[in-house]
């Protein structure tokens, strides 16, 4: 069974594929909703399935370290089992969220001492625990485990740091290969590039990734403050490195219109908090712009929420409704427009991947772009 399979490459960089895991098959390119802790914040795992259209959600190996703990989850056989989830799971190594606990945090060669930002105790990531623990989540596709370097980062922290990561990797490597998986099914390991927004770094990152061999490929590092151009720019030359016939996924992005950049720089997987974050605070992404459901202007607006909505809450609700339960302060106003921008989401990368298979993708997304980007 392969595991990836490009079915059509466009006049550039953007391609369309599929992921075959042993909980089913990802068409992409393709946005991962984020479940954090076992789950997307104010949705269900039904809706993300049948209004959504998930293909593969994303697990949090630092929050689910921490709650349920690694007992728990093995008891439960899994994250896919204890959240009721029969699709592909991702789960991030724990990288990031150790290095976004900079004041609480100790790196050494060996790994990460940082403290639980739930009850002040001590806990020691390293590449092996990560590995350990991504084992007992049970993720089709596991990270290695990496150093994330802030921006803006000097040279010698970013080529240092770069460095570290890539040692790093040769144990992760080796913990995985002398240790099977627990639940009878194929986890894939991703290596990560790293080098922040230095192109030599990044050129030497991609390169030592891919000597790696492993089935997958992982772009990290960015959409952490750098200029958009910067990360497209990054994301350009990192893609001219990586192997063609192998999925690249550009981790934590994005707003939309980074998803389609992303995507004719060759991306094929993605995620970000970012539709699920917004929607909690009223901003709606849509065909049409970005929407500020707050704004006076939609309070006796009673047309339905999105007419080219793709989920029930487009048709069900009007903006006149959603508007009411924000000012209200309801959660079923978070539940609505969580809803709504997930779909939006894996609505966009479908368009996306059918445009690329019709062979104008550069031509529409080109188009496409300045409308989504428009404030409504």
């Amino acid at each position: 069974m392969k595991f990836f399979n490009i079915e059509k490459t466009s006049e550039g960089k953007a391609r369309a594929g599929e992921i075959t895991t042993d909980h089913g098959k990802i068409q992409t390119p393709i946005f991962m909703p984020v479940g954090t802790v076992a789950s997307v914040k104010t949705v269900h795992q039904r809706e993300l399935k049948e209004d959504i259209k998930a293909q593969i959600i994303l697990g949090n190996t630092y929050h689910l370290y921490l709650r349920p703990g690694m007992e728990t989850m093995q008891d439960a056989g899994g994250l896919h089992k204890f959240m009721n989830w029969d699709l592909p799971i991702l789960t991030d190594s724990g990288g990031f969220q150790v290095f976004s606990l900079a004041s609480n945090r100790k790196m050494t060669e060996e790994g990460a001492r940082f403290k639980s930002h739930i009850d002040g105790s001590y806990h020691m990531f390293s590449p092996e625990r990560s590995m350990e623990i991504q084992r007992q989540i049970g993720a089709d596709i596991f990270m290695a485990f990496d150093e994330c370097t802030p921006y803006p980062c000097d040279y010698n922290q970013a080529k240092s740091s770069m460095e570290l990561t890539h040692r790093w990797l040769k144990r992760c490597i080796e913990w995985t290969n002398d240790n099977p998986e627990l639940y009878g099914y194929k986890q894939r390991l991703f290596p990560i590039v790293q080098g922040s927004t230095y192109s030599d770094l990044r050129k030497i990152s991609a390169e030592v990734i891919s000597e790696a061999g492993a089935e997958g490929n992982a772009i990290g590092g960015l959409s952490v403050g750098e200029p958009e151009e910067e990360m497209y720019r990054i994301t350009d030359e990192v893609t001219d490195i990586l192997p063609k016939e192998k999925p690249r996924y550009l981790m934590g992005v994005g707003t939309p219109w980074n998803i389609l950049e992303s995507i004719g720089l060759g991306i094929d997987m993605m995620d970000c908090v970012m539709p699920t974050r917004n929607a909690r605070n009223a901003m709606l992404f849509t065909w049409q712009g970005v929407m500020n459901l707050k704004n006076e202007k939609w309070k006796r607006d009673f047309s339905p929420l999105d007419e080219f909505g793709t989920s029930f809450v487009d048709r069900e609700y009007s903006k006149a409704y959603l508007r009411h339960l924000f000012v209200s302060k309801e959660y079923l106003a978070k539940q609505i427009a969580s809803i709504h921008n997930l779909a939006f989401y894996l609505d966009l990368v479908k368009v996306a991947r059918e445009h690329i298979i019709a062979g104008d993708f550069y031509e529409w997304k080109n188009s496409i772009v300045p409308v989504l980007r428009q404030r409504l």
